[in-house]
């Protein structure tokens, strides 16, 4: 891999992992002079990192203001909380009804990689393993890839993307410490095998709305309360 092609990759984990810590706080001012002294990179580096992380939602990018981290509020937070229960369950109810056999063996295997894989990584303090991370979207798309609508599967996993940064802060601020996730998803494998429709997406609303009762009752009222950025040198103690 080319020098500049591995910095540029070094450059967006460091970012996004500073997000998603909350070592950059939601709706931070994210100006290239800072970013570039604390980063030790070029311009033109950081703007390839951060035009990635607008792809997945983790920042947003303003005409004439530059990138800031997208913030997170509580009316966001609910609306894309009702809209992901929406979109996911009649989803869920499709593939339910027109998955087949292999369907069901791609959903029992990627169960078998998140039920094996640690949730936690061995870093003080403990963060999200990313192995987990993966296994996790990885069992969330295959719930709904029975679906045969296409567009409905990928307005479904837009979704979950833009969801990432408050799952992620719901447990940078300990909202899942007494959370049974595992028992979660195995619930939800059993209801779809089962092929039983409500049971399954009443478990699936479920899943998805414990993340956004754990961060309300957690962030701190100043966070969610307010779109206003904070000070591009702020971070969270």
């Amino acid at each position: 891999m080319p020098r500049s092609e591995t910095r540029a990759e070094r450059i967006y984990a460091n970012l996004r992992g500073d997000i998603l810590t909350g070592r950059l706080l939601p709706g931070q001012r994210l100006p290239f002079a800072e970013l570039g002294a604390r980063y030790s990179t070029s311009v033109g580096v950081l703007r390839e990192a951060l035009s990635r992380l607008v792809e997945q939602g983790l920042v947003l990018s303003e005409p004439q203001l530059g990138f800031r981290v997208t913030p997170v509020t509580e009316e966001d937070l609910r609306d894309l909380t009702n809209t992901r229960i929406d979109i996911e369950t009649l989803c869920l109810r499709h593939a339910i009804t027109h998955g087949d056999l292999a369907w069901e063996s791609r959903l029992v295997a990627a169960y078998h990689t998140l039920d094996r894989t640690p949730e936690l990584a061995s870093t003080q303090p403990p963060t999200v393993n990313e192995d987990w991370a993966a296994a996790h979207a990885a069992f969330h798309a295959a719930l709904l890839d029975g679906c045969p609508s296409r567009r409905l599967r990928d307005i479904a996993a837009s979704l979950r993307d833009a969801s990432e940064l408050y799952r992620r802060w719901s447990r940078h601020l300990g909202g899942e410490d007494t959370r049974d996730i595992a028992g979660e998803h195995r619930e939800l494998r059993d209801a779809v095998l089962a092929r039983d429709v409500e049971k399954a997406e009443a478990a699936l609303a479920r899943h998805i709305s414990y993340t956004t009762r754990a961060l309300l009752a957690e962030a701190p009222d100043d966070l969610m309360a307010s779109n206003d950025p904070a000070p591009a040198g702020t971070s969270r103690p």
